[in-house]
């Protein structure tokens, strides 16, 4: 069914490219872009990566809860959907709301601010829940270890490059890619029910 993705390398491997592509452009990278013009980058950038890796450990231990207590055909039919929901909402044109990206001064504790800050924004966000899909189907310390790179990385991006990439690279062309990735995974989800 999904032997394969019991493989650690692969795990890794395909969360850390599912989540990397999906959250570029996102609001939190957008966020990051907003403080990290008007505050020191460093302190943005950690605050982002604790609030990531301690919503996917969320994410993670949620995940593997579930398939301890559904069946696997279930878990797969769920994850298949939600991800082909996740590819149809990723074919839209992104909208971004400036209002959003608003944040108010606060100099004393830029890293808690920022953890705060988005970890409230993207608490149940498309995707937790689909680190959370992942890791019930798949090694949980690798799901957890690539998705948590692939928000640094984004992160990262969003506080020293996000505006010269952006400048390069289509949102738009990136969504599309994420929403195809994700009806792709849906649908080999739905191949594997039929096996």
């Amino acid at each position: 069914m999904f032997d394969s993705l019991e493989a650690f390398p692969f795990a890794l491997g395909s969360s850390f490219s599912l989540i990397a592509l999906a959250e570029v452009g996102d609001k939190s990278q957008l966020v990051c872009m907003a403080l990290a013009a008007r505050y020191r980058a460093t302190p943005v950038l950690l605050g982002a990566i604790a609030a990531f890796a301690l919503l996917n450990i969320i994410a993670v231990v949620f995940g593997a809860a579930i398939a301890h207590w559904l069946p696997q055909s279930v878990i797969v039919l769920i994850v298949g959907i939600l991800f082909i929901a996740f590819g149809i909402h990723f074919l839209r044109p992104p909208a971004v709301d400036e209002n959003e990206l608003h944040v108010e001064k606060s100099s004393h504790n830029l890293f808690f601010s920022t953890l705060l800050l988005i970890t409230v924004a993207e608490f149940g966000d498309k995707t937790q829940i689909a680190v959370a899909g992942l890791s019930s189907m798949s090694d949980p310390l690798a799901v957890w270890l690539g998705a948590t790179l692939a928000l640094a990385l984004t992160s990262a991006l969003g506080v020293l490059a996000g505006r010269t990439v952006m400048q390069y690279v289509s949102i738009n062309l990136l969504h599309k890619i994420s929403g195809g990735l994700f009806i792709l995974l849906g649908l080999l989800a739905f191949l594997g029910l039929a096996y």
